[in-house]
Formats: C-alpha cells, structure tokens, sequence
C-alpha cells in the first residue's frame, strides 16, 4: 500500500478528504515541497505571493487548518501570537529559539517523559508537546 506522503499532492488531499481545488494544491506544493519545516501563516503567504499564487493570507490560514484537521499538519503554538504549522506529524519535540523566532526539532528518542497525569475518565491523552526555549548565553 502506498503511504499517504508518497502520493502526489492531488491524491494526497483527496486521501484525507479534502477537495484538490488550485489553492489547496498550491499551498500544499509550497508547504510540502522543502521536507519538514515549521511556517507561520504569514510565511507561508508570503511564499505563495512571491511564487506568484494568487491567495489571500485568509486563505492560507484557513488552509493550513484545514490541512490540520485532516492529520497533514500540526500546529505548534509557541507564544500567544504566534502559532507554527509542522510539516512533520510524527512524535517528535522543538526547540524554539528566542528572538529569532526558529523553530527547530528534537527526536523523541531524545527526551523522557514519565509520570504524566491520570486523564480524566472517558478520556486519553492523544499528544505531548514539549518546547524547550532556548536562548544565547549571557557573556
């Protein structure tokens, strides 16, 4: 069977139950095109502007949650006004870099996580993120 990142973008989206339409394929082409990465919406838009795809920053975040929804993406929110899209959505973690606003990512294999919390009942935990912050050292 054919993994749903092996397929072509159009078969892709239509894998997860979403409609081909020109942006979303696109968007996709752009997004996808340079491996894992993490984009904000802004970014993305500006990409799409400069590659000549004609998509308003509405669009492109719509876009992007739609693509989320469907499992093709996932969002790492980072600061308050600032949320990432990750190309890559295997279990892995991030380093965020302060005041450069990069985003970098950190195998799972490299971090431990124990001693989580019961969830409620009914209820399981289905992801856990962790961001480690990092900055330069004071001199």
């Amino acid at each position: 069977m054919t993994h749903a990142y092996e397929m072509p973008i159009d078969e892709r989206l239509r894998h997860c139950g979403l409609r081909p339409t020109r942006q979303r394929v696109a968007l996709a082409d752009l997004l996808f095109a340079k491996g894992d990465r993490h984009l904000t919406v802004e970014e993305l838009h500006e990409e799409a502007v400069t590659a000549g795809v004609p998509v308003s920053l509405a669009t492109v975040y719509n876009t992007l949650h739609q693509f989320t929804e469907a499992g093709l993406i996932r969002v790492l929110a980072v600061e308050s006004a600032k949320t990432y899209f990750d190309t890559n959505v295997s279990d892995h973690h991030h380093f965020f870099v302060e005041g450069e606003n990069h985003v970098l990512d950190i195998p799972v294999s490299n971090i431990e996580i124990g001693n989580l919390p019961e969830p409620p009942e009914g209820m399981e935990i289905a992801h856990v993120d962790v961001i480690i912050r990092l900055r330069p050292r004071k001199a």
